[in-house]
């Protein structure tokens, strides 16, 4: 009888250990949670800065998915590639810790609106550019009033004064916006391409294409490397157009890239569509206009890994 209850004593026991070790294996097994602003992309890695956490070093697997949130109340998803995972944008990040302390992350959320801001700074197009052209209206409404009452010519004149700071400050917000995107990440350029197309297109002229495919072999020869495209228009043709036609450039390039080069998605940023943007040429010639239909693409390092 004795021994019948000890034995009973050490199934419970037994039990409540294969409890207790079930529990503790749930426990290492659920996910945690990130959010941030990514600051930097190196290769298949990027790092985000928390607000309690400091900077996170997040990895992306081919597993990784990437969704953009949209809508009243943000339920709406739309799966997107790791392109779209570019500096200066704030992400929610989802996945599970390994022993160097980095994020290995299941899922990498964001707002619509969140990502069109990171890539309008990348671009150089900042919101402060429409109150800009706002505060051009007001001025010529000003300019209007000063024709058609000449008594209030001085409080008129104030008024322009004012508004032309106002576009002066807007001026130095967008130039604040595109230094603080140059700033995020501190990178060597180790190798650049220049693409040039012809007035309207946006195909790539075979003569360019063994440059792209030696560009992606020398990428994948360095360590964490990140590849850079950003396309241009000449300033001929309406705004929305050449803004059009410069990201349809960097997309082809990319594509191009990530097809023929076996460049992987992770490695590359978003095409940047920088419009007439950094001119390099003059449009009232047809040579400076076709030095300014290009895609630019390097091959970035970031100095932290070179060591310099």
């Amino acid at each position: 009888m004795h021994r019948g209850r000890t034995s009973d004593v050490v199934c419970v026991i037994a039990t409540l250990c294969v409890i207790v070790s079930v529990g503790c294996g749930l426990a290492v097994a659920q996910s945690a949670q990130l959010q941030g602003l990514i600051t930097g992309r190196n290769g298949a890695s990027m790092t985000v800065q928390a607000q309690t956490t400091g900077n996170v070093t997040v990895v992306l697997t081919p597993a990784t998915q990437v969704q953009e949130a949209s809508g009243v109340f943000h339920i709406r998803r739309k799966q997107l590639g790791m392109a779209a995972l570019i500096p200066g944008l704030p992400v929610q990040v989802q996945g599970a810790y390994n022993s160097q302390n980095q994020m290995i992350a299941d899922l990498v959320k964001f707002k619509g609106t969140d990502l069109k801001n990171a890539q309008d700074i990348q671009a150089g197009i900042a919101p402060t550019e429409q109150q800009a052209q706002a505060n051009q209206q007001q001025i010529q409404q000003s300019e209007r009033q000063l024709h058609q009452e000449q008594q209030s010519l001085q409080q008129q004149q104030a008024q322009l004064t004012e508004e032309q700071q106002n576009i002066a400050a807007n001026k130095a917000a967008i130039a604040a916006a595109n230094k603080r995107f140059g700033e995020l990440a501190d990178y060597n350029i180790l190798g650049e391409v220049t693409v040039y197309f012809a007035n309207g297109s946006t195909a790539i002229d075979p003569q360019y294409k063994p440059q792209l495919v030696k560009l992606a072999k020398q990428a994948m020869s360095v360590n964490g490397y990140t590849m850079q495209v950003q396309g241009y228009a000449s300033a001929v043709g309406s705004v929305a157009l050449n803004q059009k036609l410069s990201l349809e450039r960097a997309d082809h390039v990319l594509d191009f890239l990530e097809q023929q080069g076996g460049v992987a998605m992770t490695n590359i940023l978003a095409p940047g569509a920088m419009g007439t943007s950094d001119q390099v040429g003059s449009d009232s010639t047809a040579e400076g206009q076709a030095a300014n239909r290009r895609v630019v693409v390097r091959i970035l390092q970031n100095k932290g890994i070179s060591g310099t």
